[in-house]
């Protein structure tokens, strides 16, 4: 017996060693049929049924266990009677349903699904199963009455090849409801972001992920390896399909979204160009070199060929001078022109000036004589106009003010408003915890994570605490004549109509919560590979970070990621200030508040608007509450329109300072003072109130009118427009009125006549700059950018009826003056008469000697001129070059005022904020989506069109330049937009300078030429004052144009009209007569203005109207004053022939006059002497007085100098 024993035993052993060595053979299974329910799985999302262990040879299928093997396995068909597998029918349908569920989510790529088909056949249905799994854990399973050795973990090795190639067909198979990666559920806690073939194998081979019904565990082999693999297992090396390869069975490749070796080879994007270079640097910088050299070089060529000329022709003008020197006056040296020698052009400008003197002489005259009638009909019709301003419309929109009706995005946005609702309104906190030490969490789960000092439960719970006393707002609403809430004006996506406060979209990290207190504080054991440990709500928040569409997490506490509205939040829209994908380790917290944007005319739009306005006062007493743990910064949807109308009432008494220093200024200089006891007579305080006056109508006339028609204003308008207006009518008020005190009044001269006179001299340059910058600013107005378009229009119309307004209603007030001034009475009290007489001289003041005398006579002397034309030479050609390099664009900061809770926003917005603007495609009608081909022209899946509407926003997110935003938009073309508008308005400048000067061509070139030179270096000097261009800057761009004209062509036209013997004298006279004047007017009206500026709290002003405005003054002061003078003395036209033969003319025939005078006198004393001699009685005393002996008075001799002189 005992030997029958032990050959028994031995027997036994020697078997059970030979089913060992060879349990791994091909056409052998390791398991076959199923054995019942995995005793140690709980509930799962399938049954957990797992197989016998059964180590026997692969069966053939027939029949209906074949065709099921066809349909889930098409990879294991080997033919009818050829085929053999390693599963029931009943394995089959189990392993049919498992695939069923993660099929779905990889659906969109058919190579990908059947890969991860691929792999669970081989392991389940394999004929040679035993060569590549090996059971590792077994436990009896019993299944109806009958108990059986079940598989309940393996080991499935396969090779690198087909693993690795199966997960690279998978890796970017995206899933349409989320936009995120399928594989990213797949993994577990790793995520799409890191996961590894590992990982994505080791999280299906894990039953704890409630498919798997028993643990896998995969053994990725390297080809050619051998280490580690039991003897007789062979690693799976299949085939694995490419992403970008058809299947068996005829499924298309995979879509370009899923897959990027199917996406078609696209050209590369252009590149921007790069700086512009020659000679290996900057290309402006040697451009700027070459112009400013060749400026130079002509300039002195010139030099050179003037003195060549002038010596060779000194001689000959030398004679000419002798000749026609006159006997009186030996300053005149006119030459002697014989009526042959004038030009049709010099007869056309004298014409041309004559007629214009006539003409305003006569309208001064009728003006000056019907004040009360002029003024009354001035204020009617300026009542007329203005009455419009009960009807005016203030455009803030910032798209409305900047973007083209006509623009591409600008259509866009109004299609997709008007089909689908403006962008819901905004509310927003960003809450920091700056100072407080972050730690390391060792999850039980996830590993060590680092979480900052922000996120912790002290600070969620505050935070949530804040939150809900925000959501628990209610105020009396008059619109709807109730009691209103969030829930009436909030963004509710999932219930719109009857919405609840919990079905307001309010987006913060609480939300991962459900904004329960109770799901913050919960907190449970679990246990994970053996460990045993708690986790709370810093294990939920780190998988809902990563999960944010999971309706239960993979945590003990199994509560939901979503927010209580029903829909996801997105890490980056809950936190920020952090870096890659460590949202535990944020250092802000985001609290957004999402309400319904309606029209301005509907009747919640009132209630939007003060929910806000309570949002705002909640967050600001929060914000001053000593206790409270957050440093933070908010906004609210209307804060940038309550920020941008607090400053603007703030700086209104700015700007009226600077309206007050501007008249008191005018007021003062305008005054004649020369005596003190005549002070308040000869003082022009009216005057320059008149004149203020007159500007303001203007402005609301131009105002009035166009809002009868229609035409929107705008805060630019009312800022830069009486500005404008004011400088040119400031400038016109000096000259008229300089000229009128300068002037004596000629014997039996009336005043009005007088007035009328200087008129007729002056209106006609009052003329030439007012039609100048009307017409300018009227072609301004084809402008396709609103605000720039509305801009034009306004200041054109209130350039030209300050204009008119001078030439009717100023022309009476200097009247009304001037016959006060005529009786001696005071200004303010003018029942008061003072017994002081008024001078008979002219009044030439304190500017006009010290610019003749001093001023004129350095800056015209031949060394200072050659160093002036260098100077404004270089300062051109610097100008050039920074004009290239000016920065485009605007900061929205700049329109907060200083210290404003905004600019803190906007600091916090960029530092922490992960995301931008939305951004929206839309399909429009007209568009066949019925058919086969419509639907593959717009969908992203397999089979769709490679180049579809959402293939083509795949292909477009690599070149995100292409998408453009509706407000920045203008900055594509600003730059051109610029150029044109400027183009036309330099454009009149030149034309009516030519026309009313009888077309002088040359003197319309350097008046064009000057205010180019203004603009340029305006650009430069912004560059350097860190001014940005913008449509702001453009604006104001357009008004130095207007304004550089009142620097620029009084002096033109009163240099054209000289006739001085030379350049210089005439520069001179030019410089001295109408410079002063234009100081006093221009120069000296803005800079005090502009300096009152600076105290401005608004940044935009600060810059665009203080900075700009200040550039723009002094630069045209500069070539104004400086340059012009010196460029005129060198290339100004010649004098006008016409004028100098008609003064030859009138000088010959006061001369014939006085030969016959002296003549006629000679005569009659010869006679008298005759007739006293024969006629004396011898004892007589008395001599008989002659009959005449009255010289040519004084005055009549100064009346005929003044004559000549005048032209």
């Amino acid at each position: 017996m005992n030997v029958v024993a032990a050959l028994i035993t031995f027997l036994t052993c020697t078997t059970v060693q030979v089913l060992s060595q060879n349990e791994h053979r091909p056409g052998y299974c390791a398991f076959y049929e199923e054995c019942g329910r995995n005793p140690l799985l709980g509930d799962t999302l399938i049954p957990p049924i797992v197989p016998c262990r059964n180590f026997s040879q692969a069966r053939a299928l027939t029949g209906e266990h074949y065709k099921k093997l066809q349909e889930v396995c098409p990879m294991l068909d080997k033919g009818p009677g050829s085929t053999f597998a390693c599963c029931s029918l009943k394995q089959l349908k189990s392993l049919d349903m498992s695939l069923t569920l993660s099929k779905a989510l990889l659906v969109r790529c058919p190579s990908c699904a059947e890969n991860f088909a691929h792999l669970h056949c081989i392991n389940t249905c394999s004929p040679n199963q035993s060569q590549s799994v090996k059971v590792t854990k077994v436990m009896n399973v019993t299944s109806l009455g009958k108990t059986r050795e079940a598989v309940v973990e393996y080991q499935a090795y396969l090779s690198t090849s087909f693993s690795d190639a199966s997960f690279y067909s998978c890796q970017n198979v995206r899933i349409p409801a989320t936009g995120g990666f399928a594989i990213g559920t797949m993994c577990g806690r790793y995520g799409a972001k890191l996961c590894t073939p590992q990982r994505w194998y080791d999280f299906q081979g894990d039953s704890s992920n409630g498919l798997a019904p028993l643990d896998i565990d995969f053994r990725l082999i390297k080809p050619g390896e051998t280490e580690g693999i039991p003897e007789g297992v062979i690693p799976y090396s299949g085939r694995a399909l490419n992403c970008n390869e058809t299947t068996p069975s005829g499924g298309q490749v995979c879509s370009c979204q899923d897959c990027k070796s199917s996406c078609p080879v696209l050209p590369p994007p252009q590149m921007p160009p790069g700086p512009f270079r020659l000679l290996g640097t900057d290309g402006f910088f040697v451009i700027t070199i070459i112009v400013f050299a060749l400026l130079i070089y002509f300039f002195i060529f010139f030099l050179m060929f003037s003195c060549w000329i002038k010596s060779k022709k000194n001689q000959d003008e030398n004679k000419v001078e002798k000749k026609g020197r006159d006997q009186k006056c030996d300053s005149v040296n006119q030459q002697v022109i014989h009526p042959s020698e004038v030009t049709c052009a010099d007869k056309n400008s004298m014409a041309a000036q004559a007629f214009l003197s006539s003409v305003f002489q006569s309208w001064g005259t009728i003006m000056a004589s019907y004040p009360f009638t002029v003024l009354l009909v001035s204020a009617v019709v300026v009542a007329a106009f203005a009455a419009g301003l009960m009807s005016i419309e203030l455009t803030t929109d910032p798209v409305e003010l900047w973007s083209a009706p006509s623009s591409r995005a600008r259509q866009e946005k109004e299609f997709h408003d008007k089909h689908f609702g403006p962008f819901f309104r905004t509310n927003q906190l960003i809450l920091t915890a700056p100072g407080r030490k972050g730690y390391i969490y060792d999850s039980l789960l996830f590993g060590q994570q680092n979480f900052s000092g922000l996120v912790s439960k002290e600070l969620i719970i505050e935070m949530l605490l804040l939150q809900k006393k925000i959501q628990n707002i209610e105020f009396w609403s008059e619109d709807l004549n109730r009691t209103a809430s969030l829930k009436d004006v909030c963004f509710a996506p999932l219930n719109p109509n009857n919405s609840s406060l919990t079905d307001c979209a309010v987006n913060s990290l609480p939300q991962y919560f459900q904004n329960s207190l109770d799901n913050i504080n919960a907190k449970v054991n679990m246990t994970e590979l053996g460990v045993t440990k708690e986790v709370d709500w810093r294990d939920h928040l780190i998988y809902c970070l990563s999960s944010p569409l999971s309706f239960k997490d993979i945590t003990a506490l199994g509560l939901s990621c979503m927010a209580d509205y029903g829909a996801p939040v997105f890490p980056f829209l809950a936190v920020g200030g952090y870096l890659g994908d460590e949202y535990t380790n944020a250092e802000a917290f985001i609290l957004t508040f999402s309400l319904n944007n309606y029209p301005r005319t509907h009747v919640k739009y009132n209630v939007a608007m003060q929910w806000e306005k309570e949002f705002l006062k909640i967050v600001q007493d929060y914000q001053r509450d000593p206790t409270a743990n957050f440093t933070f910064a908010y906004m609210a949807e209307r804060s940038l329109e309550d920020e941008i109308n607090r400053t603007t009432a703030e700086d209104i008494p700015i700007f009226m300072i600077s309206y007050a220093v501007i008249f008191v200024y005018i007021a003062v200089a305008l005054g004649e003072y020369s005596s003190w006891r005549r002070i308040l007579v000869d003082s022009k305080f009216l005057v320059g109130f008149g004149g203020i006056l007159v500007v303001g109508c203007s402005v609301l006339a131009s105002m009035g009118f166009y809002s009868w028609i229609g035409i929107p204003s705008s805060l630019v308008i009312l800022q830069v427009v009486p500005f404008l207006v004011l400088a040119v009518g400031a400038d016109n008020i000096f000259i008229f009125v300089l000229e009128y005190q300068r002037d004596v009044r000629k014997p039996n001269e009336t005043r009005e006549q007088q007035i009328g006179r200087v008129l007729g001299n002056v209106a006609p340059s009052m003329l030439l700059c007012s039609l100048s910058e009307s017409v300018c600013f009227f072609l301004g107005a084809l402008s396709t950018m609103p605000a720039v378009k509305s801009f034009a229009l306004y200041a054109a119309l209130a350039v030209l009826m300050d204009f008119v307004l001078q030439m009717t209603s100023f022309v009476a007030l200097l009247s009304l003056d001037a016959r006060r001034q005529d009786n001696n009475r005071c200004e303010l009290l003018c029942c008061v008469t003072v017994s002081a007489k008024k001078s008979d001289k002219p009044n030439e003041g304190f500017l006009l000697p010290l610019m003749r005398n001093y001023y004129a006579p350095v800056l015209l002397n031949q060394y200072i001129r050659f160093i002036v034309m260098v100077v404004f030479i270089f300062m051109f050609s610097g100008s050039l070059y920074l004009m290239f390099h000016v920065t485009v664009g605007l900061d929205q900061e700049l329109a907060m005022p200083k210290g404003s809770y905004m600019l803190d926003y906007f600091q916090y917005l960029y530092k922490y904020l992960e995301v931008g603007v939305p951004v929206y495609f839309v399909t429009k009608k007209g568009f066949n989506f019925t058919t086969e081909e419509g639907m593959n022209a717009v969908c992203s899946s397999v089979g769709c069109d490679q180049f579809s509407m959402t293939q083509k926003i795949q292909y477009a997110a690599n070149y995100p330049e292409l998408v453009t935003n509706v407000f920045y938009e203008q900055y594509l073309t600003i730059v051109p937009e610029g150029l044109f508008n400027i183009s036309l308005c330099l454009l009149p400048t030149f034309v009516v300078c030519c026309l009313l000067l009888g077309l002088d061509l040359r003197s319309g070139l350097l008046n064009l030429i000057t205010i180019i030179m203004i603009t340029v270096d305006t650009v430069g000097v912004m560059t350097l004052w860190d001014i940005h261009y913008n449509a702001v800057a453009l604006i104001n761009l357009v008004t130095a144009v207007g304004i550089s004209v009142e620097f620029v062509s009084h002096m033109t036209r009163s240099f054209a009209l000289s006739t001085k013997s030379t350049r210089v004298e005439r520069a001179k006279e030019a410089t001295a007569n109408m410079g002063s004047a234009v100081f006093a007017g221009v120069a000296m009206t803005n800079l005090p203005g502009i300096l009152v500026l600076a105290f401005a709290k608004a940044q935009l002003i600060q810059i665009f109207f203080f900075r700009l405005n200040l550039v723009i003054t002094l630069l045209g002061m500069a070539h104004g004053l400086i340059f012009l003078p010196v460029v005129l003395s060198y290339l100004g036209p010649g004098v006008n022939k016409a004028v100098l033969l008609q003064i030859q003319q009138e000088q010959t025939k006061t001369r014939q006059e006085l030969e016959l005078t002296n003549s006629m006198r000679q005569f009659y004393d010869n006679m008298n002497f005759e007739d006293s001699e024969t006629n004396k009685e011898p004892h007589s005393n008395v001599t008989q007085a002659p009959m005449y002996t009255k010289d040519p008075s004084p005055s009549t001799e100064h009346e005929q100098e003044e004559n000549i002189d005048w032209f």
